[in-house]
């Protein structure tokens, strides 16, 4: 037998093993998938509710919301989140679990409060500065995600026509 229909016959046999391996790859790569799906879904509810804490804050600290209902609204969302982060620990458990859930919302809360440049102390008074905040709250806001493509699933940007990986108009 001649050096080239050895490797002809090896080259078949490797070709048939990758071939009757293929769906035991497969299956492992939806489940991680899966996972991944599921987590990142958690997370952008985590985000949403750290969100809507700091809304809470700056509304209560205009005088939008009554004294009455503010500490019922923030340990509810307080709860929703802690809630989420317990799942989001039992898909991808954190080494420092000595920091409890609550006390994480918290701080993250505190961290969105530290960088946003409206101090409530120092709150405009009159409607030109008002007008102003939120000109540029809306031009940052321009530059964060929308969600996700339709057509191929990455993630696109509020300012997007067009989704950058296949291409896809998302208006």
């Amino acid at each position: 037998m001649e050096l080239g229909s050895i490797f002809l016959v090896l080259a078949v046999i490797v070709v048939v093993f990758a071939y009757l391996y293929a769906p035991f790859t497969a299956r492992a790569r939806r489940l991680r998938n899966g996972e991944t799906h599921q987590t990142s879904t958690l997370k952008a509810e985590r985000d949403r509710v750290i969100n809507s804490l700091q809304e809470l804050d700056f509304d209560f600290n205009l005088g939008k919301i009554p004294d009455g209902e503010y500490p019922e609204q923030r340990a509810a969302l307080l709860q929703k989140g802690a809630d989420i982060l317990r799942k989001l620990d039992e898909l991808a458990p954190v080494s420092s679990s000595a920091i409890n859930a609550e006390a994480r919302i918290e701080k993250a809360t505190a961290a969105g409060r530290a960088d946003s440049s409206a101090n409530p102390a120092a709150l405009a008074d009159s409607d030109d500065d008002i007008e102003t905040m939120i000109a540029e709250r809306r031009k940052t806001h321009k530059s964060k995600s929308a969600g996700f493509c339709p057509k191929c699933g990455k993630p696109v940007l509020v300012a997007d026509k067009f989704c950058p990986s296949c291409g896809k108009s998302l208006n």
